[in-house]
C-alpha cells in the first residue's frame, strides 16, 4: 500500500499506529491531517522523509499554481454570471403539445430533470447542466424537450456526438419526435457526401436549420451559426482536451447540456464542486432488467454456452473484439466454435456505407453474432441483442465497460454480460478494481455509482486543462483539491489567497489531554483512521453530534478520550471562525496565536486584558496569554472554552 501521507502540525502526544509495512507515529488530535495520495498514473509516488524540507516545498509549488487555476475558475463563473446568454420563455402551448405527445410514461426523475433544464434556460445567464443517467434512462428525451425550447425562440441547436453511428441514430430520432412541428433537423457526418455537408454547412450559417447532429466536424472553425442557443453533448468523456478547449470558448455564451452514462471523473468532481450543476435519472423504465455481469478468464466451452443460449432464444450477439487486425481471424474461430452462427464485422476503418450497411442488417436480424470493435459503444439500438462477450475487458475505461454493458438489455428480456481477461498476474491493480466495480455495480442506474468509484481510481484530471499535471502528481489529488477549493473561496469573498494557512484540521490545538479512539474501544485501525478523518472533517458542531450518535449506535458509549476529541475538534472549530493559528493550555494557563487577518476586533482584545490584567497579557502582535488554573480535562476544556466564548464576544 504505497500511499503518500500529509501531516500537519507539531508532533507532540504520541499514537502509535500500525500501518501498511511500518509503524507510523503521529500525534491523535492530527490524525484528521491524514490524507490518502491519489494520483493519475500508476507510477509510485516520490516518498518524502519526515521532518525534511521536500514536501514542503512540493505543496509550495503547488499552492502557488493553485492560485493560477483558482483565478481562471473565478474568471468563468464571472463570465457566465455577466454574459448576456438566452432567456428562453418555456411551457409554451406548443411546448406542451410536444411534451405530452411523448408515446411512454416519463419517470418522477426524467420529469425533474426537465424541470432542472427548463428553469437553468429561462435564466439569463448561460445554463451548464450535466444530466447523468444509466444507458436507456430517458436522457435523449430531456435533451429534446430542451431543443424544442430553444427552437420555438428561434435559436439554432447543436447536437454534438461521438460516433457517425450514433449521430444517424440521433438525427433519425429528431426527425421522428419533431415530425408534427415545422422543425428542420440536419445531420453532418462521414455519412455524407462532401456536396450535401456544405449545402448544410450554408443553411445552417443561414438560419435556415433550426437543429443540427453532428461528430467533431461541429467544432470546426468552418462552422459558423446564425443564431446558436443551445449545445448538447452526448458523451463527454470521447471528446479530447482540444474539442473541450473548443467547447469552453463558446460556454461564456451559449447554454451547455451534457448528457452521460458515466461522467468522466474530471466531469463528476467539477459537478460535485459546483462549478456545473447535475440532474441525475436514477428511476429505470418499467419492466427493465438489470444486465447480469460476469468477469472470467477468456474460455471457449464459456464463450460457445454464452452465444448459443442467445441464439437459442432467438437473440443476437455483440461480440467485442478490439483489434481490426486480427477480426477477422475471430469471426472465423467464432463460426467454427458455433456453426448455426451468422456471423458480421464492423469496426471504425471500413468505409461509411459499408459500416452503415453492416449495423443496417445487424438490426434487421440477417446474421446474428456481431464482432466489432468498441464504435458500437454509442451504436444503435438493437432491442433483440441482449448478450455481449467482450474480450480483454481489461483494456477498457470503467466508463467504456459501462457504455457497452449497455448496449444489451435494451427491452424486457434478461441480458448477460461475459468480461473475459487474461490471468490476474497479466493485468494491472487498476484494471482488477475497475472489472471488480463493474461486477458489483449491476444495479439499475449503475453509472453514477461507477463515475464516483472511477474518480476514486484514476483521481478527477484537470479541471481546466493539462498544465496542473505535475502539481497534481507531487503532492496527490486530494490535498490538491482541498488547495484550489480553499484558494476559490477566498477569491470569491474578494481576498487573496492565504499560502500560509494550514489544510484540514485548522487551528492547532493541544490541551495536553488524552483525546483520541483508543484501542481497546476500537480495534480496527482502519476505521479509526476513518473516524479520525471524518471527526476532523466535520464543519461545525451538528456533524459533530451526529458522528457521537453514530459511534455510539456502532461501538457503544464514547470513553473519556473520545468525548475529549469530540470536544477539542469543537474548539478547533471555534477558534478557526476567530482567525486563530495555535491555541496551547496546560495546567496553570496557555497562549494564543492570531492569523495576520484575524476576524476578533483589536478592541475586544483590549477589553479582554483590562477587565483582569493579571489573568490576561498581550505578547508580542499576534499572542494573548492567559493564567487560569484547571486539574481535569474537562476543566481544561471549559477554560479555554470560556476565553473563546470572550473573545467571540458571546459572554462579554
Amino acid at each position: 500500500a504505497m500511499e503518500k501521507l500529509a501531516i500537519s502540525g507539531d508532533i507532540r502526544d504520541y499514537l502509535v499506529v500500525q500501518y501498511a509495512d511500518g509503524i507510523l507515529r503521529v500525534a491523535a488530535d492530527q490524525l484528521g491531517s491524514l490524507g490518502r495520495y491519489r494520483a493519475t498514473s500508476e507510477t509510485p509516488p516520490q516518498l518524502n522523509r519526515m521532518g525534511g524540507t521536500a514536501w514542503n516545498k512540493a505543496k509550495e509549488r503547488a499552492k502557488k499554481a493553485v492560485r493560477k487555476v483558482a483565478l481562471d475558475l473565478v474568471k468563468l463563473y464571472a463570465e457566465r454570471q455577466q454574459a448576456a446568454g438566452f432567456a428562453f420563455p418555456t411551457d409554451g402551448p406548443w411546448q406542451v403539445e410536444m411534451e405530452e405527445s411523448f408515446p411512454y410514461e416519463p419517470t418522477p426523475d426524467q420529469l425533474k430533470a426537465t424541470a432542472d433544464v427548463k428553469r437553468d434556460m429561462e435564466r439569463q445567464e448561460p445554463m451548464d447542466r450535466l444530466v447523468c443517467g444509466d444507458v436507456g434512462f430517458g436522457k435523449t428525451e430531456v435533451a429534446m424537450r430542451a431543443a424544442f425550447v430553444a427552437v420555438e425562440k428561434g435559436a439554432q441547436v447543436a447536437v454534438l456526438v461521438p460516433t457517425t453511428l450514433l449521430a444517424q441514430q440521433h438525427y433519425e430520432s429528431f426527425i421522428d419526435r419533431f415530425a408534427d412541428w415545422a422543425v428542420n433537423v440536419e445531420v453532418l457526418s462521414r455519412f455524407r457526401n462532401a456536396k450535401d455537408r456544405a449545402d448544410v454547412l450554408k443553411r445552417l450559417e443561414s438560419g435556415k436549420v433550426d437543429i443540427v447532429v453532428g461528430t467533431h466536424q461541429l467544432l470546426q472553425e468552418s462552422v459558423t451559426f446564425h443564431d446558436l442557443g443551445l449545445i448538447i453533448v452526448d458523451e463527454e468523456h470521447r471528446f479530447g482536451v482540444r474539442h473541450k478547449e473548443r467547447l469552453k470558448e463558446l460556454r461564456a455564451e451559449c447554454d451547455i447540456l451534457t448528457l452521460t452514462a458515466t461522467p468522466i471523473p474530471r466531469t463528476l468532481n467539477m459537478a460535485m464542486s459546483g462549478m456545473r450543476d447535475i440532474s441525475i435519472i436514477a428511476t429505470p423504465p418499467q419492466k427493465r432488467l438489470s444486465v447480469k455481469t460476469f468477469v472470467q478468464q477468456k474460455d471457449d466451452t464459456a464463450i460457445k454456452e454464452a452465444i448459443l443460449r442467445e441464439l437459442l432464444r432467438g437473440g443476437q450477439v455483440y461480440y467485442l473484439h478490439n483489434d481490426i487486425d486480427t477480426m477477422a481471424r475471430t469471426a472465423e474461430d467464432i463460426r467454427k466454435l458455433v456453426p448455426d452462427a451468422r456471423v458480421g464485422i464492423a469496426h471504425g476503418q471500413m468505409r461509411e456505407r459499408e459500416l452503415e450497411a453492416v449495423m443496417s442488417d445487424f438490426y434487421h436480424r440477417r446474421f446474428n453474432v456481431l464482432v466489432c470493435s468498441t464504435i458500437i459503444e454509442t451504436g444503435i439500438d438493437v432491442p433483440s441483442a441482449n448478450t455481449i462477450i467482450i474480450e480483454r475487458a481489461d483494456k477498457l475505461g470503467l466508463a467504456q465497460l459501462h457504455q457497452l454493458r449497455g448496449r444489451v438489455g435494451r427491452s424486457h428480456h434478461q441480458a448477460y454480460a461475459y468480461l473475459t481477461t487474461p490471468g490476474p498476474r497479466a493485468m494491472t491493480k487498476d484494471a482488477l478494481k475497475r472489472l471488480e466495480a463493474i461486477e458489483q455495480a449491476t444495479d439499475l442506474g449503475a453509472g453514477f455509482v461507477l463515475a464516483s468509484q472511477d474518480l476514486e481510481i484514476r483521481g478527477a484530471g484537470e479541471l481546466l486543462g493539462e498544465e496542473q499535471h505535475g502539481n497534481m502528481e507531487s503532492i496527490g489529488f486530494s490535498l490538491y483539491m482541498e488547495m484550489l477549493e480553499q484558494a476559490v473561496e477566498a477569491l470569491k469573498r474578494g481576498e487573496q489567497p492565504d499560502t500560509a494557512k494550514p489544510l484540514s484540521g485548522g487551528p492547532e490545538v493541544n490541551l495536553r489531554i488524552p483525546a483520541l479512539i483508543p484501542e481497546d474501544y476500537l480495534p480496527d485501525v482502519y476505521t479509526r483512521l476513518t473516524l479520525y478523518k471524518r471527526i476532523a472533517g466535520s464543519k461545525n458542531a451538528d456533524q459533530l453530534k451526529e458522528l457521537q450518535v453514530e459511534m455510539i449506535d456502532r461501538f457503544g458509549l464514547l470513553p473519556d478520550p473520545v468525548k475529549n476529541l469530540f470536544q477539542v475538534t469543537e474548539l478547533r472549530q471555534q477558534a478557526e471562525k476567530l482567525g486563530i493559528t495555535r491555541l496551547d493550555a496546560h495546567g496553570r494557563g496557555g497562549k494564543l496565536e492570531f492569523a495576520e487577518r484575524t476576524p476578533v476586533d483589536p478592541l475586544t482584545i483590549v477589553k479582554l486584558v483590562q477587565s483582569g490584567p493579571n489573568v490576561y497579557k498581550l505578547e508580542g502582535a499576534s499572542t494573548l496569554r492567559f493564567e487560569l488554573e484547571s486539574e481535569t480535562a474537562q476543566e481544561r476544556i471549559e477554560v479555554v472554552e470560556e476565553v473563546l466564548n470572550r473573545l467571540s464576544g458571546s459572554n462579554a
